[in-house]
């Protein structure tokens, strides 16, 4: 599969919908067998063949076993609902984009886009989505639905979540997510896109992500990061004054005193979440804002087939 390339010929275009449909064909057609196989049908009743009719459908099966020819007759499966959920606090905007970046090179874009390519999937599945969108308040919800008009609703309020001029917004995830999960009534996917990155107590924390799976919803967290510099660390021995983009507060150091108790303590916490969201039954997708998006479809694809 090629997304990058598919990225790179539309990577002047502004229009998100273009943009994620053009990653969504471009993941479809890099498939050796379509990933909609299996998910757009299900099977529904036998009815007699008639002669002239395709015999495309006709239950081989079943003829072997009554000497009779049956074809098979399949409804559409339209009942999936998701529900994505972005975390739009100052630390996703980070890192801060130079002249010539592409808007999805941080987190906040990186996660819009992802939302949009995954609504567009959707959209062809004639699935419902609804979205909800928080920092320091709760700043939108849509409830799922899978009308054209409620879909452009939803690309529009992404496209503002990027043009939106960035303030110092704390998180708040634990009070949101809990009044999301409350918001759901019907059995739905729900899909979070977050940093990770709260000042409060890890276990409310979890619990807050434990409340997301009652009704029966299936729960995939995106764990969104720069991976060079939130992981990894990697920055050069020059000294730098680093600020938290949500606190304000500030503090001046040589980043290779601390890269390895840096790295340690993030790895720690990587395997804290994953860990309790294995105990959950949550799925857990550490992303990084130079990957693929092959990996969030990929992703979603899988979960869906296990939806049932």
């Amino acid at each position: 599969m090629k997304i990058d390339d598919q990225i790179a010929k539309i990577s002047s275009f502004q229009h998100l919908e273009l943009l994620a449909n053009q990653i969504v064909e471009g993941f479809i057609s890099g498939m050796h067998k379509s990933p909609f196989h299996g998910f757009s049908a299900e099977f529904a009743e036998h009815k007699v063949y008639n002669t002239g009719e395709s015999t495309k459908h006709i239950d081989w099966k079943l003829f072997a076993k009554t000497d009779r020819l049956y074809t098979k007759r399949f409804e559409e499966e339209t009942n999936l609902r998701c529900h994505l959920i972005i975390d739009n606090s100052s630390s996703m905007h980070y890192p801060k984009l130079a002249g010539g970046q592409l808007f999805y090179e941080n987190k906040i874009g990186f996660s819009v886009l992802a939302s949009a390519v995954l609504m567009n999937l959707l959209k062809k599945q004639r699935d419902a989505v609804g979205l909800s969108v928080y920092s320091d308040t709760y700043e939108y919800y849509a409830p799922e639905k899978g009308s054209e008009r409620h879909h452009r609703m939803l690309l529009n309020v992404l496209e503002n979540v990027l043009q939106a001029s960035q303030q110092s917004k704390n998180t708040d995830t634990i009070t949101f997510l809990h009044q999301i999960a409350e918001k759901i009534h019907r059995r739905s996917m729900v899909i979070l896109f977050t940093d990770m990155f709260q000042g409060e107590d890890d276990e409310r924390l979890f619990k807050a992500l434990q409340h997301l799976k009652h009704n029966k919803h299936k729960v995939v967290l995106f764990h969104v990061i720069d991976r060079k510099t939130e992981f990894q660390f990697d920055f050069d021995n020059a000294p730098r004054k680093f600020i938290d983009m949500e606190t304000g507060e500030q503090v001046n150091l040589f980043a290779e005193n601390i890269k390895n108790d840096y790295e340690k303590l993030v790895q720690d916490y990587f395997d804290k979440v994953a860990n309790t969201c294995a105990l959950y039954k949550i799925r857990y997708v550490p992303v990084s804002v130079d990957e693929k998006f092959e990996k969030i479809l990929m992703t979603y694809l899988a979960e869906k087939q296990k939806f049932g």
